[in-house]
Order: structure tokens, then C-alpha cells, then sequence
């Protein structure tokens, strides 16, 4: 029982109204009240400090299972790229796994967007690219999110027009990346660094790159207004086939044997610890849609994406767009955890992320949970950097 001056403790004089009392006892009382008010005052604090933290920067929570989740919020793009999501949301893969669980789904432009909504508690899990996904568990110190898939490798190119011939031609250019801090915007700033051109974030330097959401990067290149842009698929196909753009670098051919990632599902570290069986469940999903992508034929995969796309973003591609995009991804849950020292020097270098250490990133235990169930049965390795 706390004591206070309603409820003094043994030894301890009530003061009241017109009661002098020993002068030893009132002083006792005056230091008891002065330590039990700066207590009161230090734990308002540290409630106040704890309230105004932003998801990035506050420490996850200690949580305990809480069964499955009614409801998982997922986020993904509507980008070749993200097919796994795609194809696990049209065809049913997911829902169906997920059980009783709803599913709701959001579409983002970019990777920042959606960790945004994730860290503002808007989703529970999406799909996005590796530097986003850095960037965030960064500036959390390691507390917001978890990879724990794979999706996609390959599929982003460099996209300029047909009298861009080297990085030379470059100089003074305006080009464009998806978003601030996502992926392909890393990719492109730490590229420029390698050539010798400065960049700025605010679209100053010897190259100017402006973030432009994809659909308005196509009107503006076909507008003359851009000459180039680092993009993901199926956007630097449609670039290339449909406003005349030509490759000048593809992403694969700065990367030891062509492999680097494009795709990953992340979750929000709190939920997953909350809704262990409901991550295993989504992971399930994602698996079938992965093994789905791998082995059906190129005509029904044509027709799923461009379903799933028409549903994410209102529009169908032509056929060559999807066959041209396909040819450059490969679909797999394997995230290629030794990259990412890679991937986080290269924010570094591109001036959208800080040195860090990144050991923990990954959790990929419930993945090889579901994989040791497939056929395949190959466990996935965190490279040193999380569990799996």
C-alpha cells in the first residue's frame, strides 16, 4: 500500500488543520511528500515521452500470443514485381489460408508510402522493396518490422532516351525513380555516386532525379519532360515498348551471378508477435502463389497478373508489356539475405538512410516452417542477420 497524507504509513504524524505536532515527525512527513511528488512527476514523464514516440522510434512491446487475428491488412503494389501478391490475392490463395481471418488489402506507389501506413498501424504486413524495409528497422533500432520472405529477384532497369548512350550523357539530365528512399531510387542515387555525379535529395546536382509515381512518370517521359528513369517492372517495359525508351543499365549486371532482390513481405514486428499462426497463414498463402508463378503456363499467368493488375491499378497490359516484364524477374521466397549489407551501404551512399547495424532484420522461422511442409522442403538462410 502506497502511503500518502490520507494514508500515512507506521511512525508517520497526520498533520491536520491547527496540529503542531514534533518538529522531527513534520519534517519526516515534508521529505516523504517532496520524494513521492518527484516520483509522480518522473513517471508522468516517461508516460509523456513514451506518448509522443512515432512508430519508427518507439520499443515494440512486450506481447504474448493472442491466436490468430480477425483481420490482416495487407499492402502491395501493382507492379510485375509484386506478382506473388498479386496472384495470392486474385486467385484466393491467401483468404483461403488465412481461414477465418479477413483479409483486406491496400495498393501503394512505392515502398516509403507503405511503410508509413504500416508503422502508423494502417496495415499489418505488406509486400515492398529491400530499402524501404531497412530504412524503416533503422530508425526503429531493429523494433518495427520483420522480413520473413522473399517474392521477387530482378526486374528493374534503368530506362532513357534513345540519345543517351553512356553515363557521360547523363550530366545535367532530369531523371525519375519511384519514390524518395524506395528501392529503385537507392539504386539509381548509388549508381549516379559510382559514375562521379553528386545528387542531392531535393533534386539538385549534376543529375536531378525526381520521386514521380510510375503512371505519371510514363506520360511525362512520352511528354519529353523526363529523360530517364531507374524503374521497376512492369513500368520500364512499358517505357521501353510503349514511349520509345531504351535500356541503359539493367539492374542485374551490378550484382554478383544477376542476383539481387526486388520484393520481400515484411510485418510489423508487434502483430506477428500477437499473431504468430496468422503470419504462418499468410506465409502459406504466399508459397502457393510463389510454386503457382513457377509452374503455370505463360498464357494463364498473362491472364492472372493482368487480372490482378486491372484490379490493383484499373488497367490491363498489352501482352508484349507482361511477356517483356516476366523475362526479367524471377519469383522466390528466398528474400537473399547477403545482400543486404550491400543494399544498406548503398542507402548510405545514396543519402537516404544511415550506417547501421542490420543483424535481426529477418525472421524467416515460420517460412521454413511452411517450406519444410512443400515439396521442395530447402530451408532459406538469414545470412547472420535474424533467425531462420
Amino acid at each position: 500500500m502506497s502511503h500518502t497524507p490520507e494514508n500515512p504509513g507506521p511512525g508517520t504524524t497526520r498533520i491536520v488543520a491547527g496540529e503542531t505536532g514534533k518538529p522531527k515527525r513534520k519534517r519526516t512527513l515534508e521529505i516523504a511528500l517532496v520524494a513521492g511528488l518527484v516520483l509522480l512527476i518522473g513517471a508522468g514523464a516517461a508516460v509523456a515521452s513514451s506518448l509522443s514516440r512515432s512508430p519508427e522510434t518507439a520499443p515494440a512491446a512486450a506481447t504474448a500470443d493472442a491466436g490468430p487475428a480477425t483481420e490482416l491488412r495487407l499492402g502491395y503494389f501493382g507492379n510485375i514485381t509484386h506478382a506473388p501478391a498479386l496472384v495470392g490475392v486474385n486467385k484466393g490463395f491467401i483468404a483461403k489460408d488465412l481461414g477465418a481471418t479477413k483479409l483486406s488489402t491496400q495498393v501503394f506507389n512505392a515502398g516509403p508510402a507503405a511503410i508509413e501506413a504500416l508503422n502508423a498501424g494502417a496495415i499489418d504486413a505488406t509486400y515492398i522493396g529491400p530499402n524501404p524495409a531497412i530504412n524503416s528497422y533503422v530508425k526503429s533500432n531493429g523494433q518495427s518490422i520483420s522480413i520473413i520472405a522473399g517474392a521477387a529477384a530482378g526486374g528493374a532497369q534503368l530506362v532513357v532516351k534513345p540519345g543517351i548512350n553512356s553515363a557521360a550523357d547523363l550530366k545535367g539530365k532530369t531523371l525519375a525513380s519511384p519514390q524518395l528512399g524506395g528501392t529503385q531510387d537507392v539504386a539509381l542515387r548509388a549508381w549516379l555516386g559510382k559514375q562521379g555525379f553528386k545528387t542531392s535529395t531535393d533534386g539538385s546536382g549534376d543529375v536531378s532525379i525526381n520521386p514521380t509515381e510510375n503512371a505519371q512518370t510514363l506520360k511525362l517521359f512520352q511528354d519529353g519532360k523526363l529523360d530517364g528513369a531507374w524503374l521497376p517492372e512492369p513500368w520500364a517495359s512499358r517505357l521501353v515498348l510503349q514511349a520509345g525508351a531504351k535500356v541503359l543499365v539493367d539492374e542485374k549486371d551490378l550484382w554478383e551471378k544477376g542476383e539481387f532482390v526486388t520484393t520481400v513481405l515484411i510485418v510489423n514486428k508487434t502483430f506477428a508477435a500477437e499473431h504468430p499462426a496468422t503470419v504462418q497463414a499468410l506465409l502459406k498463402g504466399h508459397v502457393e502463389s510463389v510454386d503457382w508463378l513457377n509452374a503455370a503456363p505463360a498464357a494463364e499467368k498473362a491472364t492472372v497478373l493482368n487480372d490482378g493488375l486491372k484490379a490493383a491499378a484499373g488497367k490491363a497490359l498489352p501482352a508484349d508489356v507482361i511477356d517483356r516484364s516476366l523475362k526479367n524477374i524471377v519469383f522466390t521466397t528466398d528474400p537473399l539475405a547477403g545482400t543486404y549489407r550491400k543494399l544498406l551501404q548503398d542507402g548510405v551512399d545514396a543519402g537516404t538512410t544511415k550506417q547501421a547495424d542490420i543483424n535481426g532484420i529477418f525472421d524467416l522461422t515460420a517460412l521454413n516452417s511452411v517450406l519444410s511442409e512443400s515439396a521442395a522442403g530447402k530451408k532459406i538462410s538469414a545470412e547472420g542477420l535474424g533467425k531462420d
